[in-house]
């Protein structure tokens, strides 16, 4: 991947403040309520310092167009299909609501590979995000880039079996329906226009999937919640997630968690036991 060489070690500063708006607007979202220390809660740095690319920037797919200049972060890479594949992040220090924050953003790598789905280019992120005392957030975020679906591909996921999740292995489960709502709310508060998040015909002719698609960060996000039912505010000192198949609008998502003997493990399963979501984290 010489090509892209260029693009290794580009780094991109961002500025933002955690409003109390949107913090507020954040917990609704969840139907939560806020930390009685004020501090912000784990996953919300998923909001901060986001790309804001005007209207007129956006790609046919939502996404800002990656162009090949040295204004652009991430190089022109000519797969079309993006999606957020894994993060793994450490939390320091909790943020707090009202503070201002700083994130820096360096591409560490891009690889090519290929899959049973054709080529695949992996792109690795470098976040870090500091607030009023320090470092809060380290995170290394994966995206995938893949090549559009070939014709007479069965749509993704397949169909819902007749099998039923069972959460029986589990020491906490929560089961829950994502729905149009829940992925606007979550497209606003990301500022992410992904039109497989919001627009059905796109999301199933264009990208081939079998309805909307949840967005890995808010399967990622709800995980977090429920460590957080489970075991208290800001209580992770690590978490890691990877997308194993996509979740749908409409249908129930069981998410679980248990203790292992090093860490706490993580999981997202659709109603017929396919894995959505496989994660781990350290307290």
């Amino acid at each position: 991947m010489s090509e892209w060489q260029d693009w290794i070690g580009r780094e991109e500063l961002r500025h933002d403040r955690i409003d109390p708006g949107m913090a507020a607007r954040w917990l609704a979202t969840l139907d939560r309520v806020a930390p009685a220390d004020g501090s912000a809660p784990q996953g919300l740095h998923w909001c901060l310092c986001l790309p804001d690319a005007p209207t007129a920037a956006l790609g046919e797919d939502g996404h800002p167009r990656r162009e090949d200049d040295t204004a652009s972060f991430l190089p022109p890479l000519p797969l079309p299909r993006r999606m957020w594949a894994s993060s793994k992040v450490e939390f320091l220090t909790p943020l707090r609501v009202g503070e201002a924050v700083t994130r820096t953003s360096r591409l560490a790598s891009v690889t090519e590979k290929s899959g049973s789905s054709g080529r695949l280019i992996f792109v690795e992120v470098e976040h870090e995000t500091r607030g009023d005392h320090g470092v809060a957030v380290r995170e290394v975020q994966s995206l995938v880039y893949r090549e559009p679906a070939a014709t007479g591909t069965p749509p993704a996921p397949p169909p819902l079996g007749t099998a039923r999740f069972d959460p029986g292995d589990w020491s906490a489960h929560r089961a829950l329906v994502p729905d149009e709502p829940l992925l606007f709310r979550y497209s606003a508060l990301t500022f992410n226009s992904h039109r497989i998040h919001y627009d059905l015909p796109y999301a199933t002719g264009a990208e081939n999937y079998r309805g909307l698609v949840v967005h890995g960060p808010l399967t990622a996000t709800l995980l977090l919640d429920l460590a957080q039912r489970e075991l208290g505010d800001n209580a992770l000192k690590n978490f890691a997630f990877r997308g194993v198949s996509p979740a749908i609008c409409g249908e129930m998502l069981h998410l679980v968690l248990r203790s292992t003997d090093a860490a706490w493990e993580l999981g997202a399963f659709a109603a017929d036991g396919r894995q959505v979501m496989s994660a781990s984290a350290a307290v």
